[in-house]
């Protein structure tokens, strides 16, 4: 089904605090009192490979053990916190309650978003209920990420392939090369909760591709 923002251009300067909103909230999260999963995590790169344990508590927080590379160790960890803080339910008020939305062009991407208020400086792009581009100030730098494809999950969406990119936010030049992301999600148990079972991370840079395998995954009692 195609929305309206989709079929019909909508016209600069519109407000489009409703359509983001259906956006926003057509994510898919984690319901309220998650209690964590745990399970085996494997990271691959060219011929290395090492394989650990893990657990995401309800706290969020991912511990890995069996790892003793740290490069490997906090790339895993990063890996599984990153998409847990992901998956956490805040309402749509709390977070952009104080921004505001004002329609940019239209492209093959989506609607741009082009916030005012507490986010100033922020764009997104939407269409068909799904935020398909992000571009936020965070840290004193500027992240990009481009949705191409996602997991529907029949609870909202997740992203399957999208590439990221850092930029300096005063004179916009890159910080480091584009980084291409492919993430494979699955349900715990019937109807979930999904979480991540493999991600797969390329960049313009000449390094082998990682991959990072969760499996053996259960929930914590």
């Amino acid at each position: 089904m195609t929305s309206s923002v989709a079929a019909q251009p909508v016209a600069p300067g519109t407000d489009l605090r409703e359509a983001f909103r259906a956006a926003y909230e057509n994510r898919y999260t984690w319901e309220p009192g998650f209690a964590g999963y745990q399970g085996r995590c494997i990271w691959e790169q060219g011929e290395k490979r090492l394989e650990g344990t893990f657990q995401v508590g309800a706290d969020l927080k991912a511990t890995v053990e069996g790892i003793a590379d740290e490069e490997v160790h906090k790339a895993v960890a990063s890996q599984l916190w990153e998409v847990a803080i992901h998956r956490v339910r805040r309402p749509f008020e709390q977070t952009h309650g104080a921004n505001t939305f004002t329609a940019g062009d239209t492209d093959a991407v989506g609607t741009e978003v082009i916030m005012g208020g507490k986010a100033e400086g922020d764009r997104y792009r939407i269409k068909d209920n799904v935020v398909t581009m992000v571009h936020r100030h965070i840290h004193g730098t500027v992240v990009t990420i481009f949705t191409e494809s996602v997991t529907d999950t029949g609870h909202g969406y997740l992203s399957h392939t999208y590439t990221s990119r850092y930029s300096d936010p005063a004179s916009g030049e890159a910080r480091g090369g584009t980084s291409r992301f492919t993430d494979r999600f699955v349900p715990l148990g019937e109807g979930g909760p999904w979480v991540l079972a493999e991600r797969r991370i390329s960049s313009e840079d000449p390094v082998a591709e990682q991959r990072f395998l969760f499996e053996d995954l259960a929930p914590l009692a």
